[in-house]
């Protein structure tokens, strides 16, 4: 078994540790900042850490290797795959981990699908620092039976979606609006309750009505009471809005909720459910139809 990374960043670095720590000793990579004078040095720390094999180009990758990671940046993976294409063999397993679009992944595919390779779109949902090769990975495209096949043994956790490219990392995408939407929130959160001095007691609130139920529960209440006290709401939100703008604070996160919220007022679900709250987070996206 061969393993072959493009691109040798965060992500083939750790999962090139939690790969060799698996017990997978044939790994090239290549990157093409190895040679940059303030990037390179990066680089070859990291081969030098990780113990993998650096070669001089992405061909000589490609004519090692099983299996390639492709973990080039987003903006440039598209590209990347049509570069490869005239080194891309029918026996190669292509395996593109980057944050690009899910279009861009159906634009990969088609790019090199006529090479007869074997193609996944792969979908990282966790920490690479904390759980390297272990991260939590969904997988679509027609090669993903052969990832769990050939990549499983060597510790990767993979879940399989479909065989259409595309489809994982849509999952990523929705899932990305709380993962990252939630911190920046909790950044407006946090530095208007230190300008106003009682962060320590909206903190202590906050943590005790998260902590009072399960996560499930949690969303199922919050969803279903903003259905039908939307308006209400929103207009709170304002004036939210207004006392953020006197301490300094830009309330980008406040203004987007407040925003939201009359959206979800507009839908007259409150009038539909007769002014009482459904049961299930679910009903309230049934009434909208």
């Amino acid at each position: 078994m061969k393993l072959g990374f493009i691109g040798f960043g965060e992500v083939g670095f750790e999962m090139s540790t939690g790969f060799k720590a698996s017990g997978l000793e044939q790994i090239f990579v290549y990157d093409v900042m190895q040679g940059h004078d303030v990037y390179g040095p990066l680089v070859k720390e990291r081969v030098e850490k990780s113990k993998v094999t650096l070669v001089s180009s992405s061909q000589e990758v490609l004519e090692n290797v099983d299996v390639v990671f492709v973990a080039v940046p987003g903006s440039k993976a598209l590209q990347t795959a049509k570069e490869l294409v005239p080194f891309l063999k029918s026996s190669l397993l292509y395996v593109d981990v980057s944050a690009s679009s899910p279009e861009v992944k159906r634009g990969i595919w088609e790019s090199i699908k006529g090479t007869g390779v074997s193609f996944v779109d792969a979908a990282m949902l966790g920490s690479l620092p904390l759980y390297k090769n272990k991260v939590p990975t969904l997988a679509s495209g027609n090669g993903s039976d052969l990832l769990l096949k050939l990549m499983v043994p060597y510790g990767m956790d993979v879940e399989k979606v479909s065989d259409t490219p595309g489809e994982a990392t849509g999952i990523k995408f929705v899932r990305s609006i709380f993962m990252k939407g939630l911190p920046a929130l909790l950044v407006e959160v946090l530095e208007a309750a230190s300008i106003m001095k009682v962060d320590h007691l909206v903190l202590k609130s906050l943590a005790a009505t998260m902590n009072a139920c399960t996560f499930e529960q949690t969303l199922n209440r919050l969803v279903t009471g903003s259905a039908v006290h939307a308006e209400r709401r929103a207009h709170e939100m304002k004036d939210v809005i207004s006392m953020l703008e006197g301490i300094n604070v830009e309330p980008i996160m406040s203004k987007a909720t407040a925003e939201r919220l009359t959206w979800l007022a507009s839908k007259k679900l409150k009038e539909k459910f007769g002014g009482k709250t459904p049961k299930e987070w679910k009903e309230v996206f049934e009434a909208m139809d």
